[in-house]
């Protein structure tokens, strides 16, 4: 791939298409984007100097999730849904294969905040977070109502229904090789509950915070259309109001900034539809089950690049989060968990959980404050992930014998780990392990709860957890 000064060479040779450009002064990488690449331009315009935006893909077309549509397509949606009324950037020019950029398009820059955690803490956006549910109703209502025939939307996209959609995901993870068996229990849960005869209709595919702009007045934008597909409606709001999403914010279930009222009402307000809460749940649970696997994705996309950051690396472990958001919602209860000892008690001097905060607390202390940007923000990511590794170092041994034993008594074989977790997810997808197994489900939420301990102890999918029951 083309480093930061390349792609600034290139593309200001291709701006030279847009009317009115003069100059290229800068270009900034955006610290989001694990599957598109984000970057802000500082752009000199005959009548003055403004900011523009540029999105472009990362890696070939085919690994993208669900081989989405590409940004040619996203750029055309986002056009039809500024022409229906939802919030969102004009798009000025498409890439070409000679600009030798690979796909993208140059579009408006949006004043406001896209950071979900920001959205949701800061004191200037209070006042839009007051109707931002209802607002995120009024634009999916919007979305779903666009006509995918006379847009020409149904020869672009692909067409899921909710079964295909589970079976795909379920498939995906399977490739990876790397057993969970809370992600087999949650599929074949999926798969026992689809809607019944849902509509079809325009799906964003990743309506969510973090994906929005927010202004004090309210939505300034809707961005990352990569997913678009054609399929049940629901899935959007359920996608909006599944955990990963809250930004340490549960108690507001949508989006960590409203309610299920609000945005039921914004919706049925301008569909003249109701909503159901059920078909809501199953695709919030559908929304958990997914992204556990699309955190598996990253960790593999990591190993094969070619985007071998320490982002992608990191978002692998964040996988477990979304597991116990599984748990929470399917099998919540008492939990059996692994003790904590404290720490390495050994002569050492440092010892291994000392070499490793001290690095962690050099990257947060000096690193982090030092850095703009994504050089920050990846600082603070290899941070979080020492700390993953020192608590791996702390604990992990005993999780995994805990792990081993629960799976022995289950499956009433004695082999290693690596086959024994096999045996319980071919069992799940094969059918041969029922769901309601003796010592299935506490065997799945202390083995979910334990690892989430290890990944991410204060993500409230764990907090949670850990309060319908006891850590022994």
């Amino acid at each position: 791939m083309p480093d930061t000064d390349e792609i600034q060479s290139l593309l200001a040779d291709a701006l030279e298409r847009m009317d009115g450009f003069v100059a290229l002064h800068s270009l900034e990488r955006l610290s989001g984007g694990a599957s598109q690449e984000t970057y802000r331009l500082r752009v000199a315009m005959a009548d003055g100097e403004r900011s523009l935006a540029l999105r472009r893909s990362v890696g070939p077309v085919g690994e993208r999730r669900f081989s989405g549509p590409g940004l040619a397509v996203e750029a055309r949606l986002m056009g039809l849904a500024r022409q229906a009324g939802v919030p969102g950037p004009e798009v000025h020019m498409a890439l070409r294969p000679e600009d030798r950029l690979g796909e993208g398009f140059v579009m408006e820059w949006i004043d406001g905040e896209s950071l979900g955690s920001r959205i949701n803490r800061s004191d200037d956006l209070a006042a839009a977070r007051m109707g931002l549910a209802r607002e995120c109703g009024l634009a999916l209502a919007r979305i779903h109502a666009i006509d995918v025939d006379s847009s020409g939307l149904r020869d672009a996209l692909n067409e899921v229904d909710p079964a295909d959609e589970v079976r795909q995901t379920w498939e995906r993870y399977k490739g990876f090789g790397s057993p969970q068996p809370m992600i087999d229990f949650t599929a074949r849960w999926l798969l026992d509950h689809l809607p019944q005869e849902p509509e079809r209709a325009l799906v964003h595919g990743d309506f969510r915070n973090g994906n929005l702009v927010v202004a004090p007045g309210g939505m300034a934008a809707v961005l990352d259309w990569e997913i678009a597909h054609i399929g049940d409606p629901m899935r959007d709001l359920g996608w909006l109001c599944t955990a990963s999403w809250r930004f340490g914010h549960p108690e507001q279930p949508v989006g960590g900034f409203g309610s299920y009222e609000d945005l039921f009402a914004g919706y049925e307000a301008e569909s003249g539809r109701p909503v159901d809460p059920d078909h809501i749940r199953f695709w919030e649970v559908f929304g958990s089950f997914w992204w556990s696997v699309g955190c598996l994705g990253m960790a593999d996309q990591y190993r094969s690049g070619p985007d071998r950051s320490v982002e992608r690396a990191a978002i692998g472990r964040r996988s477990s989060e979304c597991q116990v958001d599984c748990v929470n919602l399917l099998i919540p209860g008492p939990v059996v968990g692994v003790v904590r000892e404290g720490g390495d008690d050994g002569l050492d001097l440092p010892r291994v959980d000392e070499l490793l905060e001290s690095v962690s607390g050099y990257l947060r202390s000096e690193v982090v404050p030092a850095m703009d940007g994504r050089t920050g923000f990846l600082a603070r990511v290899a941070a979080n992930s020492l700390d993953i590794v020192g608590r791996e170092v702390e604990y992990g041994a005993e999780a995994r014998r805990l792990e081993a034993e629960r799976l022995r008594n289950l499956l009433g074989v004695d082999l290693p780990l690596g086959e024994l977790r096999f045996l319980l997810a071919e069992g799940l997808r094969d059918g041969t392990i029922v769901m309601d197994a003796d010592g299935l489900v506490d065997h799945l939420r202390s083995t979910v709860v334990n690892q989430v301990l290890i990944d991410q102890p204060n993500y409230p999918g764990c907090v949670a957890a850990l309060e319908s029951g006891q850590v022994s």
